[in-house]
């Protein structure tokens, strides 16, 4: 699937805009070619939560309505017509004029569907949508759901988040409507950019997939051009196999982007075409180093969440851009999609501005007896019902095809993390992830290192699929829910557990991809207590001593880049508070020692390996 661009053979129209909105009554009768009754206004693309004044509307788990009309100009009858949602969490019903068009499930990929026997041209179309935030024991994220009848028989929906992050729903990224040729059209682009072992020269590959009703007389034609958008290679019809001497390279925080224009045409003449950008780079695991263009890397930056006031987790190009130019003043290089795909102009940005990223799936919450006081199990002995209690793997196969589909000619994206903290130290773990580790390697043309992020439970004594990654992620907090305020044996305990790791797999390397502490902004204390910013600031200084003492130690992804809603709960006060920045991307105390830290750390050669 191809993201939607306007030019000289496609239309894009936006319907982002206002919305009619209403929650679906149970046992309604309603025909999604009327117009809603008792609508209220809400923004798209934006979460539906924080939007209303209205706490029961906020809060609702089930079923709602958005609606809006649209007309098409008859410039455009002699196209496919078709529409294309970036996300509709979690599961989307869409309606044309009252006609079935689309069901997707899943609320963090896009899906399309041709409408164009459902559309007029000659008076206004009515586009429907009924969606459901539900989440249970068989979707991604995973949620613990229960319903019950009142005494009217009316249903009462209940949903406890097997996450720590506020179930924000909608049509959270936009909706367009995109026209292409009926005589032929570009589905799908993969670009395949492959390295020698001198990275003076590159073999670049394409693969083209075309829907045509016919193939006679059909050909395309491929053009590679550069930042100047001067023409470095121009192909003959068909072709698809390049050569590019002394290529520039795509460095973390100095990207450079080449773009692929595919021309279609039908006996000669132009039918449809579509602009491509990549970057060429080459990313290797070898002897415990995370090698980009045979460079050992050093990840220095952070988990996120599409989160931000307003939108909840819609996409916000505002937010998005601050967000990236705050991590690269700190001297930041990456981010994690923590705890699902990211928007894909928030990829094309990190492709733009250098910054690395760990492409992270739904597989969150794969964990029956998740909770936040992990002081109460004891790693050596505790197991759950996880994989008794859960269905996933169908909806976990889904994500990771949509996942790799979406986003595999994206140069930022340099690992595929498939689950964050999954209950990998029960022994029925293996066989769940195994299958999902072979499927996501037989997708990606670019065979991108795998990982999945590892929960203080899974010790190298307890986790069952260590050996399925090719980077140990491990999210730890000790000194906070375990060992909380003792930094003296917080600090013995994480340096012990990196050692232990590095000791069973030599040659993987290890990264944290969380660590970190609640800390309220403007919270200060002489001693050490728990929430003030000195809390803070003292528990990274301790945690970096840790860090530059391990060989194999590859990265540093602090949690979390900013403050973030979650469900309510008595350890949550408005929220995580995790962020070194507030919500409203205002600095905490400990941006200063972390900004001083990242910018003496370079980007490569930071550990000198003492083998």
């Amino acid at each position: 699937m191809l993201y939607p661009q306007s030019n000289l053979c496609r239309s894009v129209l936006s319907l982002d805009g206002n919305w009619r909105f209403r929650i679906k009554e149970d046992q309604e009768s309603y025909d999604p070619k009327d117009p809603l009754d008792h609508w209220l206004s809400v923004a798209v693309p934006a979460s539906f939560n924080d939007q209303v004044a209205d706490p029961a509307i906020r809060n609702h788990v089930g079923y709602f309505y958005y609606q809006r009309d649209f007309t098409l100009p008859k410039t455009l009858a002699d196209q496919d017509i078709f529409l294309r949602f970036g996300s509709a969490t979690h599961q989307a019903w869409v309606y044309v004029n009252g006609q079935k068009v689309a069901h997707h499930q899943g609320g963090f990929t896009p899906f399309e569907c041709k409408i164009t026997d459902a559309v007029s041209f000659s008076k206004t179309n009515r586009l429907t949508v009924l969606l459901s935030n539900i989440l249970d024991h068989t979707t991604l994220p995973v949620g613990h759901y229960h319903e019950k009848k009142d005494d009217q028989g009316k249903i009462k929906r209940e949903l406890d988040e097997n996450f720590d992050f506020f179930n924000y729903a909608g049509l959270n990224r936009s909706i367009v409507i995109y026209t292409s040729s009926k005589a032929a059209r570009l589905t799908d682009l993969t670009i395949l950019p492959e390295l020698n072992d001198s990275l003076d020269q590159a073999k670049v590959s394409f693969d083209v997939s075309i829907d045509s009703q016919v193939n006679d007389g059909l050909s395309y034609q491929i053009s590679i051009y550069d930042e100047a958008e001067k023409i470095v290679v121009e192909g003959k019809a068909n072709e698809s196999e390049f050569y590019l001497d002394q290529p520039h390279l795509w460095q973390p925080l100095n990207a450079y982007l080449y773009t692929a224009q595919v021309d279609l045409y039908q006996d000669g003449q132009l039918v449809d075409t579509y602009r491509q950008d990549f970057g060429i780079r080459k990313i290797e695991v070898k002897n415990g180093q995370f090698l980009i263009n045979q460079e050992p890397f050093y990840f220095k930056g952070c988990g996120k969440h599409e989160d931000s006031y307003a939108h909840g987790r819609g996409f916000d190009p505002v937010y998005n851009v601050l967000d990236i130019n705050l991590l690269k003043s700190m001297g930041a290089n990456s981010i994690r999609t923590s705890h699902y795909p990211y928007s894909e102009e928030m990829m094309q940005l990190c492709d733009r501005e250098g910054i690395v990223v760990i492409d992270e799936t739904t597989g969150v919450g794969i964990m029956s007896s998740f909770g936040f006081n992990m002081s109460n199990f004891d790693p050596n002995t505790y197991r759950d019902d996880t994989f008794q209690e859960l269905n996933t793997q169908p909806a976990h196969e889904q994500v990771i095809r949509e996942l790799i589909q979406r986003d595999k000619n994206h140069a930022c994206v340099v690992m595929w993390s498939l689950a964050n903290e999954a209950a990998t130290f029960n022994p029925e773990a293996h066989d769940y992830f195994a299958p999902l580790f072979d499927l996501a390697r037989s997708l990606d043309p670019q065979k991108r290192p795998l990982t999945m992020i590892n929960i203080l439970l899974a010790t190298p004594d307890t986790d069952q699929c260590s050996d399925l990654v090719d980077v140990i992620c491990l999210n730890r907090y000790y000194g906070w829910y375990t060992q909380t305020a003792d930094f003296d044996l917080a600090e013995d305990l994480s340096l012990k557990e990196l050692q232990d790791w590095q000791a069973l797999y030599p040659d993987k390397p290890i990264m944290y991809t969380e660590y970190g502490v609640d800390t309220v902004a403007g919270l200060h204390a002489i001693e050490r207590q728990p929430f003030t910013e000195e809390f803070q600031w003292d528990y990274y200084v301790m945690m970096s001593r840790v860090f530059d003492q391990v060989d194999n130690f590859v990265g540093e992804q602090l949690w979390n880049f900013a403050d973030f809603q979650t469900k309510v709960g008595v350890q949550r006060v408005q929220g995580n508070k995790k962020g070194i920045f507030n919500r409203a991307r205002e600095p905490k105390m400990v941006v200063r020692f972390l900004k001083e830290r990242w910018q003496k750390i370079p980007n490569f050669n930071y550990k000198t390996k003492t083998n």
